[in-house]
């Protein structure tokens, strides 16, 4: 019986290394020789160790697999087919092919069972530390004595390239401070490389570095030794203090005569002949293609199919929980459906005309503060940037190795890998999460900013010290290019309020916004508060753009602005009026918002036969044409800061009332 059961299951993982090359050759693309390699790998993780349920992908307390070494996805595509999921044979055959659910790299929302988009190599093996964080939290806000509800560990993959790449450094020194003995680890180490061995790069000990950071680090010395991965991974289940790196030696292809080994089969198709050879040597049909025998499709549909009783189980806990803490398990189904407590908006701070200038920066800290007891799975923190950026949650404790209940995270100056972090906690239903620094260190985050867009997630991405304005840090610190690049990024919505008003308001966004990140972008400098009396209101900001201050008479000019421009353009509106200029003004805090509205409504605000129309925005003038027309113009950055007072840089660079009303004027 034993050697039965022996010879089933290197048929089965032979099967997946046959189906995994077919794939790649039937597509004429792909990376064939790593998942060749970790057949063995995925087989004891989906037969052993990992806690799913293919009929409930999205199963609350399943188990969490990250493939990071995204570019070996047919891997994952395998065992998902094999298991259960709703991923056919067919699908398999459409590997890499258009509307296809089996894509290049794997992709949340379009195959079911992937966790998380992962490709870029680094980004994966990011975003785990924040599902490792975001499931502490929702153990220690939840959990009870006997109600174990969220007990489940974050399963990875991963390469050398991901070792490489800076965001792992990050991501793993975070993990190991803050002893997130949750992340259960696979390297592969199979020491090739695009270009060849990886020793032509890299040689680093990869294990003392991992010690270093406080790692449990164990070592497999051939991947094809399922016992001594097994025993590794019951060591890594029970080291719960630190997180857990299993170094595995494997051979990239293994079973290819003659590209095992080599470069030639990490990111290429086998070839017909030796596609071949490999099933010679596995003994598989020379002649058939995507050869699955019905016992190892039974097998694996075994495995998978136990997750409806594991599952079946957590729900009847999750029964007796509601009976015994009505009122957490009411607050956990809201917030897992994505539903805010009601009444939450009307915690927004209203701020008045004469209240003393304020910096947006300052007016978001406020609105955070009073929203955040009414927002429970609200969570996050900064880049080591929380006094400057405002982000402190006052009435909450931070989030630490001893406290997980803590709702304000300290990140560290590690900018990649806290962006990475907030998509992982975004990704856990009933978790809120945004993260902050200065704008010009977005660059840091343009990675997870875009894979938070591709897969329709929603962080909340918050960037201060927004432009010249924070003056005498000067060119390295102030941005120009940022927002015009930000606003570039696909199904990203970009919100620069003009005051503390529409900071309120631009965070109601933020916090109401599904199927997308938001970017808030706040000022430094103190910023008059616009009076809502007298001139449009804030909550207009929802909709993008609006009139601030209307035109006297009929429109000779139209001043459009974002953020702290807006008090400027006000400023010269008042001048040109009394020039006997009729001037409207537009405060224009979100493109993208002002887009989504129907075409009545944006030639309510921008009619189209008022084309004289001037834009001020400290900032690349990029992409304002569109709003500005061939009648119009913009005053805009297109050079980089200098390092000065900041009136003396809006004195320099020509953001006055005097220079916008001759610019207005030239237009005329």
């Amino acid at each position: 019986m034993e050697k039965q059961n022996q010879e089933l299951e290197k048929l089965a993982i032979d099967t997946v290394r046959i189906l995994s090359a077919d794939a790649v050759q039937k597509a004429n693309s792909g990376h064939p020789g790593t998942a060749m390699a970790l057949a063995p790998m995925g087989h004891v993780l989906w037969t052993k160790f990992l806690n799913y349920n293919p009929k409930n992908p999205d199963f609350t307390n399943r188990d969490r697999f990250i493939l990071s070494a995204g570019h070996a996805c047919i891997l994952q595509y395998s065992f998902l087919y094999l298991t259960g999921y709703d991923l056919s044979l067919d699908d398999i055959k459409q590997f890499r092919q258009l509307n296809s659910k089996t894509a290049g790299h794997p992709e949340y929302g379009l195959a079911p069972g992937v966790d998380v988009t992962t490709g870029p190599l680094g980004q994966g093996f990011a975003n785990g530390v924040g599902f490792a964080i975001a499931q502490k939290h929702l153990a220690a806000r939840y959990n009870k004595p006997g109600f174990d509800l969220f007990n489940y560990n974050i399963y990875t993959i991963c390469s050398d390239g991901d070792m490489m790449e800076g965001v792992t450094s990050e991501a793993a020194s975070l993990a190991g401070h803050l002893q997130l003995g949750n992340l259960i680890y696979l390297y592969d180490d199979n020491h090739i490389s695009i270009e060849g061995s990886t020793d032509i790069a890299f040689n680093e000990d990869v294990s003392a570095r991992f010690r270093a950071y406080g790692w449990q680090v164990q070592e497999v010395a051939d991947v094809n030794d399922t016992h001594a991965l097994e025993l590794a991974l019951i060591n890594a289940k029970t080291e719960t203090q630190k997180p857990s790196l299993i170094r595995v030696r494997s051979l990239i292809a293994y079973g290819s005569p003659n590209k095992s080994g080599t470069a030639g089969s990490h990111g290429s198709p086998l070839g017909a002949d030796e596609i071949k050879l490999v099933k010679e040597f596995f003994g598989f049909d020379l002649e058939k293609s995507f050869e699955v025998p019905a016992e190892v499709l039974k097998y694996y549909n075994e495995k998978g199919a136990r997750g409806e009783k594991t599952e079946a189980k957590w729900n009847e806990l999750f029964a007796k929980y509601k009976e015994k803490f009505p009122e957490l398990a009411a607050e956990y189904e809201a917030a897992f459906a994505g539903e805010l407590p009601k009444g939450w908006a009307d915690k927004l701070p209203v701020f008045k005309a004469s209240d003393p200038k304020m910096a947006t920066r300052q007016a978001s800290g406020k609105v955070l503060n009073a929203v955040a007891a009414s927002l429970p799975n609200l969570i996050g923190g900064a880049a080591d940037l929380a006094p400057s950026t405002e982000t402190n949650l006052k009435e909450f404790t931070s989030f630490t190795s001893e406290n997980r209940a803590g709702r304000n995270f300290h990140f560290g100056i590690r900018e990649h890998a806290m962006g990475s972090a907030l998509n992982g906690m975004a990704l856990t239903k009933g978790v809120l999460p945004f993260g902050a620094t200065f704008l010009q260190f977005s660059d840091y985050m343009r990675p997870p900013i875009r894979l938070a867009a591709i897969m329709k997630i929603s962080p909340i991405f918050v960037y201060t010290h927004d432009s010249i304005g924070l003056g005498e840090d000067g060119t390295t610190h102030q941005p120009v290019e940022h927002l015009a690049t930000l606003r570039v990024i696909p199904n990203v919505t970009v919100i620069r309020p003009a005051d503390a008003n529409e900071t309120a308001f631009a965070w109601k966004v933020a916090i109401e916004k599904k199927g997308g990140p938001t970017v808030l972008i706040f000022t430094r400098q103190g910023l008059p508060i616009l009076d809502q009396d007298k001139y449009g209101k804030a909550e207009n900001l929802e909709k993008g753009a609006y009139v601030l201050s209307e035109a006297s008479k009929g429109i000779d000019l139209i001043l459009m602005a974002t953020g702290s421009e807006v008090a400027l353009i006000m400023e010269a509106q008042a001048k040109l009026e009394a020039e006997g200029i009729s001037t409207r003004v537009v405060s224009m805090p979100s493109w993208e918002l002002f887009e989504q509205q129907d075409a009545a409504y944006k030639e309510s605000v921008l009619p189209k036969a008022s084309r004289k129309r001037l834009a001020v925005e400290m900032a690349s003038p990029m992409g304002w044409h569109k709003y500005t027309t061939d009648e119009g113009d913009m005053l805009g950055m297109t050079t980089f800061g200098e390092s000065a007072p900041a009136e003396d840089l809006y004195k320099h660079f020509g953001f006055t009332v005097e220079n916008v009303v001759k610019k207005a004027k030239a237009l005329l």
